[in-house]
């Protein structure tokens, strides 16, 4: 399963009702949304899976600390 590995974020089960009239809706199929995982390096050099929200803290905390 894609996770990450920083803080956690998972995949979740999401979906929409299509309203049809004023007071039907259209039954649609719910879909698994995933997160922006990708692998990258963190400030101790390790090779980790984390979300694009944790890589852009990473980068961040490394340009305040330089």
């Amino acid at each position: 399963m894609k996770q990450c590995e920083i803080c956690g974020k998972g995949s979740i089960m999401r979906g929409h009702r299509i309203k049809l009239r004023a007071t039907k809706y259209n039954p649609q199929p719910k879909s698994r949304k995933y997160p922006n995982i990708q692998r990258t390096v963190n400030e101790s050099g390790r090779r980790v899976y984390a979300c694009a929200q944790c890589i852009k803290g990473l980068a961040k905390t490394a340009k305040a600390t330089s």
